[in-house]
């Protein structure tokens, strides 16, 4: 399987980009508009065809590159099924596979960070998005987020998982590039709580700004990334 782990440095995003072999078809999520040209010397350099890029919710920090991928290449552009952006060309639901030329990622409805949320899991890892992150989790204040549906997906649906799974989010803050279920479970302070309650006072509590591009990124997302001349 052939696997890279992209970085935008304005807004702290991974953009994963997998594939079975050169030459066959692969899939990005959670790409960054800015980081286009980027992805597409990756593709000519792989040699692979793209056909699906995934956001794993609208995201608030940065514009999505799905409109644009899917312009520039003809693949699919696609989220969950709860989304609010009519402009991908697919949703898919919680428990559905998306299938790329031999590789299998397991939707997975994990709400929390948004109402929206999806990870995506493969057989030795899951991508969180921004619902679990490394040593964190996803702010829940904001996009009809939820602690308790976050405390929910986190500890009935993600920490289920094996504790060797790999976990692989949207963000980092820290340099940190990947973790285990088993190492969050451990180690993550907000996840050392005894009760969804003691895990919402913590999130409810944060009192953090909003992310500096959220009045732009949010209204450009619902358009998958892709803004008339008029609107900027």
């Amino acid at each position: 399987m052939l696997f890279r782990q992209l970085y935008d440095h304005e807004s702290s995003t991974y953009t994963y980009l997998l594939a079975a072999r050169r030459g066959g078809e692969a899939l990005f999520i959670d790409p960054v508009r800015e980081q286009m040209d980027a992805y597409l010397r990756l593709i000519e350099q792989l040699g692979v065809k793209l056909v699906i890029a995934v956001d794993t919710h609208t995201h608030a920090d940065h514009v999505t590159a799905l409109g644009k991928l899917r312009e520039a290449t003809g693949c699919a552009s696609m989220m969950g099924e709860r989304t609010k952006a009519e402009c991908v060309s697919a949703q898919f639901r919680d428990g559905e596979t998306l299938k790329v030329d031999g590789i299998g990622l397991r939707a997975l409805y994990t709400p929390g960070h948004t109402d929206e949320s999806f990870s995506l899991v493969m057989d030795d890892r899951v991508f969180t998005g921004d619902v679990l992150l490394i040593g964190g989790t996803g702010r829940t204040d904001f996009q009809n987020g939820d602690a308790y549906a976050s405390y929910d997906s986190i500890f009935n649906k993600l920490l289920k998982l094996p504790d060797e799974t790999l976990v692989y989010p949207a963000h980092d803050y820290k340099g940190w590039m990947v973790s285990t279920i088993g190492d969050e479970r451990r180690h993550n302070p907000r996840l050392q709580v005894d009760s969804a309650e003691a895990y919402a006072a913590i999130m409810n509590n944060l009192n953090l700004p909003n992310p500096r591009l959220m009045d732009i990124a949010v209204p450009a997302n619902l358009r998958c990334g892709v803004v008339d001349a008029a609107s900027g």
